[in-house]
């Protein structure tokens, strides 16, 4: 498979990985690009048609890049809530046991 090819591949793999928040994926798409660009890149000069094809997956990336990111800060967010609310959580859950159980206190 020729470079331009690969390249529109993995552009390929890497946006709907990206849409689905795939993060499994992502980090193998990665990883793949890691060990391949440089091995590409070592076969001689780019062609115009590999450099766009190049650039788009660059893009693509920082766009994967950026979608992490939201993700993790979200994540970050939810846990911090949690870790806020932990008091009240197991003050209903302590309060709720009996009844879920079916025993008195």
């Amino acid at each position: 498979m020729d470079r331009q090819s690969t390249l529109l591949q993995l552009g390929q793999k890497m946006s709907a990985a990206t849409n689905a928040s795939d993060w499994k994926a992502l980090a193998a798409i990665n990883t793949l690009m890691t060990s391949s660009l440089p091995a590409m890149a070592a076969l001689g000069p780019w062609t115009p048609a590999e450099r766009a094809a190049l650039a788009s997956l660059r893009d693509l990336h920082n766009q994967a890049i950026l979608r992490a990111r939201n993700a993790s800060d979200e994540l970050a967010k939810h846990l911090a809530e949690m870790q806020a609310n932990k008091e009240g959580w197991l003050a209903y859950a302590l309060n709720s046991e009996p009844a879920a159980t079916g025993t008195t206190a």
